[in-house]
């Protein structure tokens, strides 16, 4: 008798991911930092590499890294873990915090993998709609979490793909008033000011997400942190894989961190661009149906019916940006970049610049 294997119900149909690998002139589709590291950041990292043990595992509980992560934000390193990027901490807090029979809650619109992640954790995840201004009822998904015997809330605070964030006071009385593990994915929060990162030992049921991906330009190393109290880190460490960041993301990692100034000087020049890319597309929606969102992050968020003709012309001018339905999400770029996809999408209605 010869048997088949076949795969189960819940990979069965499943694709890989394929971004967009032509090669364009002006990416702005992935919320990655407009700007390679310089000359003299990268020489650090090639020293710190040649004197890598090629034949030796990795730190398993990253410390130098760790340490350099902790000192940049002003936290105590017992705190944090480092993670292969947020999306190993994400499967791994989903498949690990939660037991048979769960609930998990995100948020709708949000980063899609958070409810991608609890199907292949076999976790029922339920949705709490935002509203028509894209922003969260805290006090009605309170209400929910409570009144559904909700185990975990996840969502990111600012929010992937609207660039709205929820207040740090709304989201301390979110974690005081609910049972459920509370996790912050405060990926874009370096590019606004209303984090918990700095009280979050002060919680028993809240995790916050941070990468080196956004703002600190090191999307390459696939570096991620959760911070959390002594006991939640405990346990994170205690169910992670013993050697879960290689050797090369936490030498890299450590010399960028420490270059504090560098960081936060570019940091301030993303919101610039940011703030210039929001008011040219504000400009357009007084002549056009667009409907430009406010952000808290390092891209901006647009409504139109336009969406698709936008983004192919964009693509013919070697501009990508990501499409999203009805929607655009547009990363601030450089200064240059900046202005080039503002005149490019003018042009497409017949503004003159």
């Amino acid at each position: 008798m010869i048997y088949m294997y076949t795969l189960n119900k819940k990979i069965i149909n499943l694709v890989p991911y394929e971004p967009i690998s032509s090669t364009y002139d002006i990416r702005l589709d992935a919320n990655e930092c407009p700007d390679n590291l310089p000359d003299n950041i990268r020489g650090e990292i090639k020293n710190e590499i040649d004197k890598l043990a090629f034949n030796r595992y990795p730190d398993p509980l990253a410390s130098s890294v760790v340490s350099a992560f902790a000192d940049y934000y002003g936290l105590n390193p017992d705190f944090v873990t480092a993670g292969n990027g947020s999306d190993e901490l994400i499967f791994l807090i989903e498949s690990a915090f939660l037991e048979k029979g769960d609930k998990m809650l995100v948020v709708f619109p949000d980063f899609s993998m958070y409810n991608f992640y609890s199907s292949i954790c076999e976790v029922e995840c339920d949705t709490f709609v935002k509203d028509d201004n894209l922003d969260i009822d805290v006090d009605a998904m309170i209400d929910k979490i409570n009144r559904d015997d909700i185990k975990l809330v996840l969502f990111s605070n600012p929010c992937n793909p609207t660039g709205r964030g929820i207040t740090a006071e709304q989201a301390r009385k979110l974690v005081t008033s609910v049972n459920a593990l509370v996790i912050l994915d405060e990926a874009y929060m370096d590019f606004w000011n209303e984090s918990l990162l700095a009280e979050v030992e002060q919680y028993s049921n809240l995790i916050i997400f941070r990468t080196a991906s956004k703002a600190v330009g090191c999307a390459a190393l696939r570096l991620g942190f959760a911070v959390a109290n002594e006991t939640i880190s405990r346990a994170i460490k205690a169910v992670k894989s013993p050697y879960n960041v290689n050797s090369f993301s936490q030498a890299a990692g450590t010399v960028v961190y420490r270059h504090k100034e560098y960081l936060q000087n570019r940091q301030k020049m993303i919101v610039k661009n940011r703030e210039t890319l929001y008011n040219g597309l504000a400009e357009l929606s007084e002549t056009t149906d667009f409907r430009v969102y406010p952000s808290c992050a390092n891209f901006v968020f647009v409504r139109t019916d336009s969406a698709a003709a936008i983004w192919e012309y964009l693509k013919e001018k070697s501009i990508v940006v990501r499409l999203m339905g009805d929607f655009l999400r547009i990363t601030a770029g450089t200064e240059y970049e900046v202005g080039k996809v503002l005149d490019s999408i003018k042009e497409y209605f017949g503004v003159k610049s």
